[in-house]
């Protein structure tokens, strides 16, 4: 039996707990019980790409702690993650009959958690929703912090997350037994994220979070429940203490949640053409969100060595660990990158026309500076042109 680690968000709005450990999904009603005070009814949005066998038992689980257990599918794929597809959500919702003592469970990739927290957000203007990440990267980061969301389709481009609410989960649990199922492409896309946190974490409580991971890789990548037990808490860890320090990404400077965001603004970019591929097999178009923030995490440490924030040769040692993950380090299939860099000023980030990038600027620290010149991010972008 192997020991759950609790990691406490103490967000102003709302504290929690993220259980971490294999087996903890089968606690579920327990912690339930314990975070909510009842259980009555629960709806269950469920991954369509989830192990029809992982579902069933958690609903099993559910009823026989006494809920009365409704449940949808959700295609979890970037353009389903729309307005059309989170009003059959609350339409589900509604006909459950669920009030707002009863509770939303969300099992499954970050997709799906997005999805399910803005329904519970809106829902009768707000009922309690558990996060259930099923995926490597949506529990490092998308099932931690309470953002929720939909992508709006603008004359024919997606653009990301644009419509949402901060609704922070009751609970979460993330069952590293769950992620057996998974395939390689989608596990080493949580990988990229797990490097995120790694290049900010010195001023969060976790100054050693890159040597551990390099060094802890073989275990990482054959999938070791402890192993990964580990890097799931240590990574979650380090978010929390940013959310809990600026719920709302509003903090001035470079102290808050804007600092998550490190290669975000090119990956967003990235991630939307459909024609972009992580080898010269294009029929792996579109790139995963993953690939896509390796690609920005290249991206932003050329531009940090182009505007002298960082010496020459950290975007090659960042290749290289990202390399050792079977990540992407180029892109086939990329246009123009006037092109990409007219998408990043769709980006939320954008305050009063300006684009601010979020740049390493140190071993383990990154800082939030306005974007330099079209002619740098051109550089940068052809970094990770094939």
């Amino acid at each position: 039996m192997h020991p759950l680690r609790s990691i406490t968000v103490a967000a102003p709005s709302r504290t929690y707990d993220v259980v971490v450990g294999p087996g903890s999904l089968a606690e579920l009603p327990d912690r339930m019980r314990a975070s909510l005070g009842r259980l009555g009814r629960v709806h269950v949005f469920v991954d369509e790409g989830l192990p029809a066998q992982v579902s069933h038992e958690l609903t099993r689980r559910l009823h026989a702690a006494g809920c009365t257990v409704s449940s949808s599918i959700v295609r979890a794929r970037e353009d389903a993650k729309v307005l059309q597809n989170l009003y059959h959500m609350l339409q589900a919702l509604a006909a459950a009959g669920l009030d707002r003592s009863d509770a939303v469970v969300a099992l499954g990739g970050g997709i799906v958690g997005d999805m399910a927290g803005f329904a519970a957000a809106s829902y009768r203007r707000g009922v309690r929703w558990i996060n259930c990440p099923t995926t490597l990267l949506a529990m490092v980061d998308a099932s931690v912090g309470g953002k929720t969301g939909v992508n709006l389709r603008v004359q024919n481009e997606l653009q990301k997350n644009m419509v949402g609410a901060f609704w922070q989960p009751s609970l979460v649990i993330a069952d590293p037994g769950v992620l057996e199922s998974l395939d390689d492409r989608h596990f080493r896309s949580g990988l990229a994220e797990c490097v995120k946190h790694a290049l900010l974490s010195a001023d969060w409580g976790d100054e050693h979070l890159e040597h551990w991971t390099r060094t802890r890789l073989a275990g990482i990548l054959a999938k070791d429940p402890d192993t990964l037990a580990e890097l799931i808490a240590r990574n979650v860890a380090v978010k929390a203490r940013v959310v809990g320090s600026d719920e709302r990404e509003e903090a001035p400077g470079p102290s808050g949640r804007a600092l998550l965001n490190l290669g975000h603004t090119f990956a967003h970019a990235i991630e939307t053409l459909e024609s972009a591929s992580p080898s010269a097999d294009r029929s792996l178009a579109p790139l995963h969100h993953g690939e896509a923030v390796a690609l920005g995490l290249i991206c932003a440490t050329r531009t940090a060595e182009l505007t002298r924030h960082l010496g020459q040769g950290s975007a090659d040692h960042l290749r290289s660990l990202l390399s050792s993950m079977h990540l992407p380090t180029v892109a086939y299939g990329l246009p123009a990158p006037g092109e990409i860099v007219d998408r990043m000023h769709h980006d939320k980030k954008v305050l009063a026309g300006t684009l601010r990038l979020i740049l390493p600027v140190g071993p383990g620290r990154c800082a939030v500076v306005p974007a330099p010149s079209d002619d740098i991010l051109h550089q940068a972008i052809e970094a990770i042109r094939a």
